[in-house]
């Protein structure tokens, strides 16, 4: 990096990223506005993203909703097919499940059925994951459940950097977005531009280069793994870690090449392992790369439980740093 760029980069949080975009994009196109539970000036959103917007733009463009999904999702199809740019917030991405029909029946068919006269150019920002003791309706990882949807795109950054660069790239997007937000991640900080960028749909971030293995892993899981492939390296294995940025589209280049050249993959995710977002990556990677493997392809999950309200509970459940380990040393 020259002296230049890094003049132009700052460290700001991923709350701080997301906000960030947001302004921006109101900004630049007075279309796009903001609707969801307590997202005004009163309460700024359950994490604070939206704090300053609405006494910046107006309530009509930051509009406080009734305690509804159904209704915050069904609010915003109508105006995305009519023109707008609307962006809904889920309070915690678990409450989405009430909204099922309006994102999964008629957000992700619209396009589709009215033979592209019309598009839903529509995000849907959700906090997800565990790890705040915040229990089984509060804790989930539910992405895999938005890949199975044709006609939804579905990001899942993991840094501020990723969070600023995509959420900006979903605006501008034609298509419904749904946009995960891990909640332990608000607080982090990173390394953001202060200039214009965009961080494109369907392109990987290799995070870590490495020759012995691969780690695939998505959101606050990315995190965990970097901390597994240092400690790793102290034993002489090279990780390499890729962050795939978007599921859907989901770079399967980047990823099956980097499996070519390690020979051996552990997937991490925090969704519960049985058809989650690991086995879809799996599949693909034993579809295009199988002559390639020299081990089997390692899975590190959440087991098939819901997120337990007990700190110690929830910890057992939820991978971490030594289990990532303990899969990298089994393919070897």
């Amino acid at each position: 990096m020259s002296t230049l760029e890094a003049d132009a980069m700052r460290e700001i949080t991923y709350c701080d990223a997301l906000r960030e975009a947001l302004r921006e994009e109101m900004l630049r196109d007075d279309r796009v506005f903001l609707l969801g539970e307590d997202v005004g000036k009163h309460w700024h959103g359950a994490f604070k993203v939206s704090r300053g917007l609405a006494e910046e733009f107006g309530e009509e463009r930051v509009r406080d909703t009734p305690i509804s999904e159904s209704a915050i999702v069904g609010a915003a199809i109508g105006a995305a097919i009519t023109g707008m740019r609307p962006i809904a917030e889920i309070m915690f991405g678990d409450l989405s499940t009430l909204a099922m029909d309006q994102i999964a029946n008629q957000a992700a068919k619209i396009r589709y059925m009215f033979g592209g006269q019309t598009a839903v150019p529509m995000v849907v920002r959700m906090p997800f994951g565990a790890g705040a003791s915040v229990a089984a309706h509060h804790s989930q990882s539910l992405e895999a459940w938005f890949m199975h949807v044709p006609g939804l795109l579905v990001a899942v950054p993991s840094t501020p950097y990723d969070a600023k660069g995509l959420l900006k790239t979903a605006i501008r997007n034609d298509n419904p977005v749904m946009f995960f937000e891990h909640k332990l991640l608000y607080g982090m900080k990173g390394s953001v531009p202060e200039d214009e960028y965009l961080v494109p749909f369907g392109e990987a971030d290799v995070k870590r280069s490495g020759k012995d293995v691969t780690i695939v892993a998505t959101l606050f899981m990315v995190h965990k793994a970097l901390a597994a492939a240092e400690a790793l390296a102290k034993d002489g294995v090279s990780v390499e870690v890729i962050d795939p940025r978007t599921l859907t589209p989901l770079d399967t280049e980047t990823i099956v090449n980097s499996v070519k050249k390690t020979g051996r993959v552990v997937i991490v995710t925090e969704g519960c392992r049985t058809a989650g977002v690991g086995a879809e990556v799996a599949a693909i990677l034993a579809e295009e790369a199988i002559d390639y493997l020299d081990a089997p392809i390692k899975r590190v999950a959440e087991p098939d439980t819901p997120i337990p309200f007990s700190p110690v509970l929830e910890n057992f459940v939820i991978p971490d740093e030594k289990k990532i380990i303990k899969a990298v040393k089994d393919v070897l």
